[in-house]
């Protein structure tokens, strides 16, 4: 009879750990489901298919427990406007750019590319070890939002003209859509410049609304079609030698995911990072050559002069900016803080490109 008791007792206490762990094991595993609004639409090149591949990854990671819903721009709230959404819980998450931020808080556009900024390699240390996330998300704390790195692109190109720049007084008064601190620097050299989505690029340039036009890279500008309305695209993107963009949160939202969540979402987002940048490498030199040859696009440089006239306009714009601007000083103080540090590697490891013939 003991025994017998024994046996019950022993059983019934594996139960008990049993059903704990399935309870355990399904409060990890709960079903999340989230609402993501991009400002980049789902076909176009690395900016929106990188957030269809992120949506499935996480996905896939889950065995679909956690599904974060890519909704195309301005489908829930227009592109432009997802920081006030998310901030609001209206929707979860933004696939964005810190860029798009910059007429609520400056200093964003630093987190995404700053002119005659660094490679890849040094801007990721700034972000990541440098202090520069950290940053991001004590500015965004108050918002109720915190930001992770979900995209790099390699450089851009700096502009889309109609008409050859010979001389850079051709381009005071010019009407041209222009990002993030660039834009600064292309208003005290005299043009007027406005922040447009990508979709609304295309049919501003065609009707006049502007005169030119930047927006990324040449197998992204490709697919907006810039090519069949300007026929000049200039180089290098001094404004972002590279960029990243930003997977956006509802802070609430994201305490709220369990711990295994989480950690499935920063391995999701660092793939993104690293598969873009590559993705962008692989394809832009074919994509440029394609202009070129199919489309009879010109392939211009500013010169070496023009460069450092970009080049002094910024520097004036940095110290006018921080000189305003209490928040703005402390991210481009900390920036340049890294910089310097960075240079003496940097300028070890630089090395004449050469060419195979």
């Amino acid at each position: 009879m003991k025994t017998s008791i024994s046996l019950k007792v022993l059983v019934a206490a594996g139960a008990a750990v049993i059903l704990a762990a399935a309870a355990t094991d399904a409060s990890a595993q709960k079903r999340v489901k989230w609402k993501m609004q991009s400002a980049f639409g789902s076909t176009l090149p690395h900016l929106g298919t990188s957030g269809v591949r992120f949506e499935k990854n996480v996905a896939e990671a889950t065995d679909g427990r956690f599904e974060i819903k890519f909704y195309e721009p301005g489908a829930l709230v227009p592109a432009l406007e997802c920081f006030d959404a998310a901030s609001k819980g209206s929707v979860d998450a933004c696939w964005t750019t810190p860029g798009y931020h910059t007429g609520k808080i400056p200093a964003a556009a630093f987190f995404t590319t700053m002119p005659f900024g660094p490679g890849f390699g040094e801007f990721m240390a700034w972000k990541m070890y440098g202090g520069g996330d950290k940053l991001r998300n004590e500015i965004y704390a108050p918002y109720g939002l915190i930001g992770f790195n979900g995209v790099a692109i390699g450089p851009e190109t700096s502009g889309w003209f109609k008409n050859e720049i010979k001389s850079l007084d051709q381009i005071k008064g010019m009407k041209m859509r222009f990002f993030g601190l660039g834009a600064r620097v292309m208003q005290k050299l005299g043009v007027s410049t406005q922040l447009l989505a990508a979709a609304d690029i295309y049919p501003a340039l065609e009707r006049g609304v502007i005169d030119a036009t930047e927006f990324s890279m040449p197998s992204i500008d490709q697919k907006l079609g810039f090519y069949q309305i300007a026929k000049n695209n200039y180089f290098p993107g001094w404004h972002q030698q590279v960029s990243v963009n930003e997977f956006l949160v509802n802070k609430k939202a994201y305490d709220a995911l369990p711990k295994n969540y989480k950690m499935i979402l920063q391995l999701a987002l660092g793939e993104s990072v690293m598969a873009t940048y590559a993705e962008t490498e692989w394809r832009n030199p074919v994509a440029m050559n394609e202009n070129a040859e199919k489309y009879g696009v010109h392939n211009r440089r500013w010169t070496d002069e023009e460069l450092a006239t970009f080049e002094k306009a910024w520097n004036e714009v940095m110290a006018e900016e921080s000189a305003k601007d209490p928040t703005f000083k402390k991210v481009a103080d900390s920036y340049l803080a890294f910089r310097k540090t960075y240079k003496a590697w940097g300028d070890a490891q630089a090395m004449k490109p050469t060419y195979l013939p």
